[in-house]
């Protein structure tokens, strides 16, 4: 009689055990998933800023050129180096 018991018992806890275990790997299935979207949009998040950054960079560098071919008008460039200490460049090259 404990026998039939303990068999009728442990059948209706393993079906609750592979119903919660079902739940269980749905739940891992729908967790997994949310986590790849939010780890596919944060990369592709990262890539539009990183095109924008060398973007701006190549701007900044363009002007650079632009400004530094511009910049023989004769005027010298001089560095403080302290006190009374300056130090000029480009004073004595001609053009």
């Amino acid at each position: 009689m404990v026998k039939e018991f303990a068999a009728r018992h442990g059948s209706a806890l393993r079906s609750l055990a592979v119903i919660g275990g079902l739940l269980a790997t749905f739940a891992a299935l729908v967790v997994g998933a949310v986590l790849a979207v939010a780890f596919a949009a944060a990369v592709a998040v990262i890539a539009v800023m990183g095109s924008v950054l060398l973007w701006f960079t190549g701007l900044a560098l363009r002007a650079r050129r632009t400004a530094q071919a511009r910049r023989n008008d004769g005027v010298i460039e001089a560095r403080h180096l302290g006190g009374h200490h300056w130090v000029a460049y480009g004073w004595n090259e001609r053009a």
